[in-house]
């Protein structure tokens, strides 16, 4: 999806329901949170397949990439249980997402409806946005069961929540770490923000095309301080 079209200036001064990915996305990726999961999900997939690390890895890599999470490509190559995988990936440490009162405020502040949209489950996401401090502002948190295990980018993820919430996407704007989550909240008319890691920012356990930044169509904004771009918002 990264042609060299640069990314179109849109106005959000028409934007009255406000969707946010969660992990990455709400929390900056130098807290290295998803980084416990990610390597809850390696030990998963270990114990699955009976790999060893180095194979377990880059299966799991290859199902996040194919299947949007690697709990659907477990789901359907290895008919997991989708329950169990989700409490096990989640018994984390949630003590380095630190209280961002800033982002908070900018969010509170937006016009209109606030929702989460994530390819996580309701009970990680509470945890995360106690931590912020922000659990009250979100009209809803849309997660991987309300998804029926279809997480994004899949068509059907993104169908299901507006439709669910009686949402307008010509009304409505999409916040995602990853630039693959924006191609169809794009084709559907909402305006979209890709929320990127600081230049500097690097870990062993994310893959390079995880932080790429994408030119295209499909990327109306890219910033990498979120609460500033929503208070500066175009």
């Amino acid at each position: 999806m990264n042609d060299m079209t640069p990314p179109v200036p849109r106005s959000l001064s028409h934007i009255t329901d406000w969707v946010f990915d969660l992990d990455n996305t709400l929390y900056p990726r130098s807290c290295n949170l998803f980084a416990q999961i990610d390597t809850r999900i390696t030990s998963y997939v270990m114990d699955v397949t009976k790999l060893d690390f180095e194979a377990a890895r880059d299966l799991q890599k290859s199902y996040y990439r194919d299947y949007g999470t690697t709990l659907n490509g477990l789901m359907l190559r290895h008919e997991i249980d989708p329950d169990h995988f989700l409490s096990t990936v989640h018994a984390i440490d949630y003590s380095p997402v630190d209280a961002h009162p800033d982002l908070v405020e900018a969010i509170r502040a937006l016009p209109g409806r606030k929702f989460i949209l994530t390819n996580g489950d309701t009970g990680h996401a509470r945890s995360v946005l106690r931590r912020l401090g922000c659990d009250d502002i979100f009209e809803h948190v849309h997660d991987i069961r309300a998804m029926t295990y279809l997480p994004k980018p899949h068509k059907a993820a993104y169908e299901g929540f507006l439709t669910l919430h009686g949402i307008d996407p010509t009304t409505a704007v999409m916040f995602d770490d990853l630039e693959k989550n924006l191609v169809v909240p794009h084709e559907v008319g909402m305006a979209t923000v890709q929320v990127v890691a600081g230049e500097d920012f690097a870990h062993e356990q994310v893959e390079a095309w995880e932080l790429g930044r994408a030119i295209g169509p499909h990327v109306h904004h890219i910033t990498d301080n979120l609460a500033k771009f929503l208070r500066e918002r175009p």
